[in-house]
């Protein structure tokens, strides 16, 4: 690929992954559905994606993954969903990053990884602002959204972790997705008296499922072709940020001085870790 087709691709797959928290968010501020539907919906409409274009693309019929990372990412999605009933789409975005990159850091570091002096202070930089943000306060996250959106970070890290290096990356998530969608919709039915769904927030799952996490994942996979694993690793960094200047934009959430200062110390943190050690792998995308 020239360097115009990654730059093309790795901007959409950015995209695609801050639209998750607002697609979310918007659906569940602004219309009927509720979270478990909009988790249930959204996993199946990105299972039936993945599994389309990996039948296009190979023809396979067999469904690699697992249930222990299905599993995984049925956590994400329906912690994730939960957490935007209350939370801003820029806090929960930045939450959900930094709790994803100090779960793989923090595996790395118990695995028998040994930072250096920039990546340890990068590391407590992160934390520090995780914190800051999560002090009580008129500007603070509402606790048990933000707490949900943790679990996710947590859960997505988990699954990134369970998926480095398990072959083609695009088969092994549709058959994650396809496995984890029957949890979303036991989760559901389990839920149906307390469902609610319109038109709106219909399609706004069917989008968040279909296309910013199917053909994201999709997307972002060819990109990482063309792409060194320490820049895939560092233009993540610019989800949390799409995702907020698109709250401001197009759902008023107004900035806070405490979601910019947490801003760069988790992201100038993560940023410090990812460039000053060598990387060995492609690091999996953060959804969103």
């Amino acid at each position: 690929m020239s360097r115009a087709q990654v730059l093309f691709l790795t901007t959409l797959a950015m995209l695609a992954f801050a639209g998750n928290s607002l697609l979310c968010r918007l659906a569940l501020k602004h219309t009927a559905i509720d979270p478990a539907s909009f988790t249930a919906i959204r996993l199946i409409a990105g299972a039936l994606t993945l599994w389309l274009v990996v039948r296009m693309r190979t023809r396979a019929t067999a469904t690699p993954g697992n249930w222990p990372s299905a599993a995984a990412l049925f956590i994400y999605a329906a912690t994730f969903s939960f957490s935007y009933v209350s939370l801003p789409a820029a806090a929960g975005a930045l939450l959900l990053f930094g709790a994803v990159q100090v779960t793989m850091i923090g595996y790395g570091l118990w695995a028998g990884e040994r930072p250096g002096k920039l990546q340890t202070l990068g590391l407590c930089a992160a934390c520090a602002g995780l914190g800051a943000l999560l002090l009580p306060g008129l500007a603070a996250p509402p606790l048990q959204g933000a707490l949900l959106m943790l679990a996710a970070g947590v859960a997505w890290g988990v699954y990134s972790l369970r998926g480095k290096g398990s072959g083609d990356a695009t088969a092994v998530n549709a058959g994650n997705f396809l496995r984890a969608a029957p949890m979303a919709a036991c989760m559901g039915l389990a839920l149906l008296p307390w469902a609610s769904l319109d038109m709106a927030g219909f399609w706004y799952a069917v989008s968040s499922g279909a296309l910013a996490s199917g053909l994201g994942y999709a997307v972002w996979y060819t990109a990482l072709r063309g792409l060194t694993a320490t820049t895939a690793a560092s233009v993540q960094l610019s989800v949390p940020v799409i995702a907020a200047a698109g709250g401001v934009m197009l759902l008023d959430e107004p900035p806070t001085l405490r979601l910019a200062l947490s801003s760069i110390a988790i992201l100038g943190g993560i940023a410090l870790v990812i460039l000053a050690r060598p990387q060995p792998a492609i690091q999996a995308p953060l959804q969103r």
